[in-house]
């Protein structure tokens, strides 16, 4: 009966007229429509760009680069999507419904290769795997080699050396998502499985693999987004991808309009790839009976053989995809120790820790902006513009200085043109020059990671409190600065610290929106494994994967910890509840 009242009076408080916005709302909710359309404002202005002529560019780029690029973005959109699959999703079943030694270490190390920036991975594998680097030259020395005609070995600069480099790079995105949805899956079904005969394979196959399907999706989906995004990976490889011949029309043809159509071209696989994301996961509804929640997965031995290579299994993806590019970064930045005392070095530090901990700042602010008035006012509306204004993770960062560059470039002309007439001062280009323009791409670009997690830590706050701090006095922000805050330091802490992060390593916009003379740790990097000078770019990227393994670490433990709290707790629920019949 009290779940019944208490019901509906929910439906009477939801469907009771809305009380008028006050000023603060008011101000709220305008700004908000104002922070979601600049959010959107890079993706149109690129579709607005498309429609102009390129003149004889436009026929040269259909006739030369767009079937070749169109081509092979899906050979390694389908070879990374493939091997972040086996390798994401194998790896999540091993170590949750398999006991083998190092079990719990693989757990949290098999995120480590999120730390490092597919591009860092990129020139690492080059200087390993190439006919000057130590595996060729290891084989020439024990053999007796004495050139590449004597011995076969694999070309790293190829579409197949991206695919590899990119899979064990991106794999941790399927593992996380497989490995939370196998840890949720219900213990009765696979115990029915079980007992109707279905041996490790076919469970694996046949109930958990169809269950774990829509969360494969979304892990396979981020794994591409990011895969279509790179650009220093298809770089160095000499991989002619799409976001390559954008970068390359933009600047080597100097055509903004057929890099626009070129984006353009990019941003349809995006959307096909979102649709295909919700096309696999269509009409798929899965649902458990809590008291199958409360009891442990089942899970199987691996002893002798099998937990041998259950062992292999999870290590090599590390050693690939971490290990063995940190002890290169590692030891040739040992050989150029002078290299501390650099002082570009260090500017590029000091330019990278202000650009990103000044986005991750504006982009906390936005996403509190956004997911509050949504608090406020849970409509389709509030919905509908937190989904637009996250748009931009889904947008190569090629696409969003495209869709940036004209908007700000056109706004900082009207602004130097009047300071000039009106005062005689001349300013030049104020937000260009500024990095304003590429601290605004940030934001655009990873919005979607603070956002995401600030929405899901205002859904974990009781409304009653809202109502509490309302009927003692205090307003909208007022509510929203001394009891929402206060609660959810540490989701602020971690969203700013993963934006953080983020931010420090996007390259492709950084590289098309930095002021001229501006060098980041990821600029840094990348001009120097341009030029093949692999040892001046050894300690910047050291210090990239080292500033980013600190929220994979933290992730990895605080995903483990909440799911270890969530199955204690449903155990001491049920407790009571097990214990009544016994005691009757």
């Amino acid at each position: 009966m009290t779940v019944h009242a208490e019901t509906t009076q929910h439906k009477q408080h939801v469907f009771a007229a809305p009380a008028p916005l006050s000023r603060g709302e008011r101000v709220l909710a305008f700004g908000t429509i104002a922070l979601t359309v600049l959010s959107v404002l890079p993706v149109l202005t690129v579709l607005y760009l498309a429609l102009g002529s390129a003149g004889d560019n436009w026929q040269h780029l259909i006739e030369t680069v767009l079937p070749g690029a169109v081509w092979t973005t899906i050979l390694l959109l389908v070879g990374v999507g493939a091997l972040t699959l086996v390798v994401g999703v194998g790896t999540a079943w091993l170590v949750t419904m398999c006991r083998f030694p190092g079990r719990r270490f693989f757990d949290l190390a098999l995120l480590l290769p999120l730390a490092v920036p597919t591009y860092i991975i990129a020139f690492s594998y080059v200087e390993i795997l190439d006919y000057t680097g130590v595996v060729q030259s290891t084989l020439r020395s024990l053999f007796g080699f004495q050139t590449s005609r004597d011995y076969w070995f694999p070309e790293v600069r190829s579409l197949g050396g991206a695919i590899f480099v990119m899979g064990f790079v991106l794999y941790p995105y399927v593992y996380l998502t497989s490995r939370a949805s196998f840890l949720i899956q219900s213990a009765g079904t696979l115990d029915v499985s079980r007992t109707l005969g279905a041996g490790p394979l076919r469970l694996f196959l046949k109930v958990a693999l169809p269950l774990a399907r829509p969360a494969i999706a979304v892990g396979v989906t981020l794994a591409l987004m990011e895969c279509l995004n790179d650009i220093g990976t298809v770089t160095f490889f000499g991989v002619k991808t799409l976001t390559f011949s954008v970068y390359e029309t933009w600047l080597n043809r100097s055509s903004l309009t057929g890099a626009a159509q070129l984006a353009s071209v990019m941003l349809l696989i995006v959307f096909g790839l979102i649709w295909l994301e919700h096309y696999a996961r269509r009409r798929q509804r899965f649902f458990q009976s809590n008291g199958s929640e409360t009891r442990a997965l089942p899970s199987y031995a691996l002893k002798g053989l099998r937990g041998w290579m259950a062992v292999l299994a999870c290590a090599l993806p590390i050693l690939f995809g971490f290990v063995f590019p940190a002890l290169l970064l590692l030891s040739k930045a040992l050989r150029r120790r002078e290299e501390f005392f650099n002082p570009d070095l260090w500017q590029a530090a000091n330019n990278t820790l202000w650009l990103s901990a000044i986005a991750a700042v504006v982009s906390i602010a936005v996403s509190l902006a956004l997911a509050y008035t949504r608090r406020l006012n849970p409509s389709p509306l509030t919905t509908n513009m937190g989904r637009l204004a996250s748009i931009g993770y889904a947008v190569p960062g090629t696409i969003l200085a495209v869709g940036i560059l004209f908007p700000v470039a056109a706004l900082d002309n009207a602004v130097a043109n009047s300071l000039r007439d009106l005062f005689g001062i001349s300013t030049g280009l104020i937000l260009l020059g500024s990095g304003t323009a590429l601290i605004y791409a940030y934001v655009v670009r990873f919005l979607a990671v603070s956002y995401g997690q600030i929405d899901s830590g205002f859904g974990k706050i009781s409304p009653h409190l809202d109502m509490a701090s309302r009927t003692l006095g205090q307003s909208a922000l007022g509510t929203l600065a001394k009891v929402h805050m206060p609660l959810m330091k540490p989701v602020l802490s971690s969203a700013m610290l993963l934006a953080f992060v983020e931010c420090m390593k996007e390259l492709p916009a950084t590289l098309l929106l930095r002021p001229f003379n501006f060098d980041t740790l990821a600029t840094t990097v990348f001009t120097a494994a341009s030029r093949e000078a692999f040892e001046d770019a050894a300690l910047p990227a050291l210090l990239i994967v080292l500033v980013g393994v600190v929220p994979v670490v933290l992730l990895a433990r605080t995903t483990v910890k909440t799911f270890r709290q969530k199955q204690n707790t449903r155990s001491a629920a049920l407790a009571p509840a097990v214990a009544a019949p016994e005691s009757a």
